[in-house]
């Protein structure tokens, strides 16, 4: 029988959200804290991370409990899953939100920028995905499975370095196509263990990386121009797709990709 109360609830859960105290990270750690998970959010700085937690804490009902780590290494990743498995034996959500960009033009464009940007937007998550898998296992039940959500872009979708006009982030969008094709790949391995993997590609929200078209409201309005809907992204877009995708509502979703971008996708 339909449970249309329980649908959307992820109280209770544990989560994990890198990048977690700023742009879409920080939207994904109020999301989930307002419906009441533990979050553990992770960034190279603490203090940022505890000013935004001692910020969620203030709303609650959920909390958020901070680990600086740095992803760009293997040895930064291994140490903030073994802060983690001090703290928790289980992790029901991983959101794998850390990425970084670099725009120039392609006849300038640094061997040093791919480097880079696909370490930390791939390999990073490739590799702390794995390394949470134990952890992601503990709890996931066949009704219930563990999710993981990786944060790709429109810019993975479309074949254009730019969705504004600005100098080419060749890396970044090459980046966010393989964040796509690694999600279809780790969605088919980790089936069979009770553990979803999807995608979000949103267009442009207010964010760090795209601070440079969105820093103020002109700058909106001239985006928001570019997009069917009229409008940059908003916090409760963010939040929606994510208690979809956590919760009982989004268990039978696995290898999609989620448009989240006011139609930009489905334009020419």
């Amino acid at each position: 029988m339909l449970a249309s109360e329980n649908l959307f609830n992820v109280s209770g859960k544990t989560a994990l959200v890198t990048g977690g105290a700023s742009g879409l990270g920080a939207m994904i750690t109020q999301a989930l804290v307002m419906a009441g998970c533990q979050v553990f959010i992770s960034s190279r700085k603490l203090a940022d991370l505890q000013a935004y937690a001692a910020e969620m804490d203030k709303i609650k009902p959920g909390k958020v409990i901070p680990i600086a780590a740095d992803l760009s290494s293997g040895e930064g990743t291994i140490n903030l899953v073994e802060a983690l498995k001090v703290q928790t034996d289980r992790l029901d959500i991983l959101i794998n939100n850390s990425g970084c960009t670099w725009g120039e033009e392609l006849e300038k464009f640094p061997r040093h920028a791919w480097d880079k940007v696909l370490n930390l937007n791939v390999t990073a998550m490739a590799d702390l995905t794995r390394l949470c898998l134990p952890l992601l296992k503990s709890k996931a039940a066949f009704n219930a499975p563990s999710r993981v959500i990786n944060i790709g872009s429109i810019m993975g979708t479309k074949a254009t370095p730019s969705v504004t006009g600005s100098v080419g982030a060749y890396s970044y969008t090459v980046s966010k196509g393989a964040v796509h094709h690694l999600t279809k790949l780790y969605s088919n391995e980790l089936a069979p263990e009770n553990i979803t993997v999807n995608a979000i590609a949103p267009g442009p929200f207010p964010s760090r990386i795209m601070a440079f078209a969105t820093d103020t409201e002109d700058k909106k309005d001239q985006l928001a121009q570019q997009i069917p809907l009229g409008r940059i992204g908003e916090e409760n877009d963010m939040a929606g797709t994510i208690l979809w995708l956590c919760s009982r509502a989004g268990a039978y979703i696995t290898g999609a990709i989620i448009p989240l971008d006011g139609g930009m996708s489905a334009t020419p």
